[in-house]
């Protein structure tokens, strides 16, 4: 029997192989092609390229990354295994892994889950090597399992995310969302598709619209794709279509997922995010962000702050196209996200509750509730 979409896994890592293993998200959803990355080059394209992404997918793809690149820093310095390393100097290794480890985060600026779980697996590398004085096969050990426990940690921030959700809709809702925060841009259930899975494994029997997502498509593609997949209600509509689902009273809640949250609330999302929140708003339909705590930014103060990746030119011109589509020499702008203004959000839905305005004050309390929780581990 052939695998459905959702049987695979958005990211893996084969340790005995040294490689990152994901899904060619390019490619979706005319050919699932497994791709494994090994050199830091490979896992930076798949990065930029968009082969692997989504906030929480790219930090899981850039901590096993990160690891992968350490191991190949020790076969690099003529080891014949990482066995053989106890006496390597950790600082040589260490000033290594910190140059792979900017490069890795060079990648994509936009999404902070990116430098997360590369300033995570630094903090472990240098508590270990450093402080703890350990030799690096046994820091290897250790970041490999924090690289591990950030994929399991995904897992569950994803579920509880839907559980929190889930609790804002009810049986029968229509729901839209934007772009693709489902499992393909996570380990497991997605973010801003997690209230859906959840509710429809409990029978809760949403009607979902899914926007397109221009320029790259990834609703089209990729959320469209999953959703039918698994079973569930939706319905492919274009960008500018929004409004009218709104209007027809066809749309009781929007969830999105998002790249970076300011401190203040504001929330960075792919591109035309804002324009839904927007529709929301004057529709009177409560627009949701879905947001695991890694991905707020409390040291950025507000959306104004948070650097913007532009893309290139050729995916508004030419990508999806037999034949060009705009005219030689045409000026292009084409940044691949936007900041929805926090006055325009209903709610925050984290992994530890859901957040509502002021949001300086609320974010402040999750932050709280997550540390509390970290010390009783």
């Amino acid at each position: 029997m052939s695998k459905n979409i959702m049987d695979y896994e958005t990211v893996e890592l084969d340790d005995n192989d040294s490689s990152v293993v994901i899904i060619d998200q390019t490619k979706l959803p005319g050919k699932t092609e497994i791709i494994r990355l090994h050199t830091a080059q490979e896992i930076w394209d798949a990065i930029y390229l968009l082969k692997v992404r989504g906030a929480p997918a790219i930090g899981v793809a850039a901590a096993f990354g990160i690891y992968v690149l350490a191991k190949g820093i020790v076969i690099d310095a003529g080891y014949d295994s990482v066995s053989d390393a106890e006496e390597m100097d950790f600082g040589d290794f260490y000033d290594k892994f910190r140059e792979q480890k900017e490069y890795l985060n060079s990648s994509r600026p936009t999404a902070v889950n990116l430098s997360w779980a590369l300033n995570r697996m630094e903090t472990v590398c240098l508590k270990a090597g450093r402080d703890e004085k350990k030799s690096v096969p046994k820091v290897l050990k250790i970041l490999y399992k924090e690289a591990v426990e950030i994929k399991e940690e995904d897992t569950w921030v994803c579920k509880m995310i839907g559980e929190y959700g889930l609790a804002l809709v009810k049986p029968g809702d229509g729901i839209l969302t934007h772009c693709n925060a489902g499992q393909l841009a996570t380990s497991k259930y997605g973010t801003a598709t997690a209230p859906i899975y959840l509710g429809h494994e409990r029978g809760y029997n949403f009607k979902v619209f899914a926007d397109e997502t221009r320029p790259l498509l990834q609703g089209a593609r990729l959320t469209a794709y999953e959703l039918h997949s698994s079973g569930v209600d939706v319905t492919l509509i274009c960008d500018n279509m929004s409004a009218m689902v709104m209007k027809n009273g066809w749309v009781n809640a929007v969830f999105v997922g998002c790249d970076r949250v300011a401190a203040n609330g504001d929330a960075a999302n792919k591109i035309g995010t804002s324009v839904v929140a927007t529709v929301a708003k004057r529709y009177g339909v409560p627009f949701y962000v879905c947001a695991p705590t890694s991905t707020i930014d409390y040291d950025t103060p507000t959306g104004a702050e948070i650097k913007i990746e532009q893309r290139p030119a050729e995916e508004v011109t030419e990508m999806w196209y037999k034949e060009r589509m705009a005219p030689e020499g045409v000026k292009v702008f084409n940044p691949a996200f936007d900041v929805t203004d926090n006055e325009l959000i209903t709610a925050i839905v984290t992994e530890y509750g859901v957040a509502r305005a002021p949001f300086q004050e609320s974010l402040a309390e999750i932050r709280l509730k997550k540390e509390a929780a970290q010390k009783n581990k």
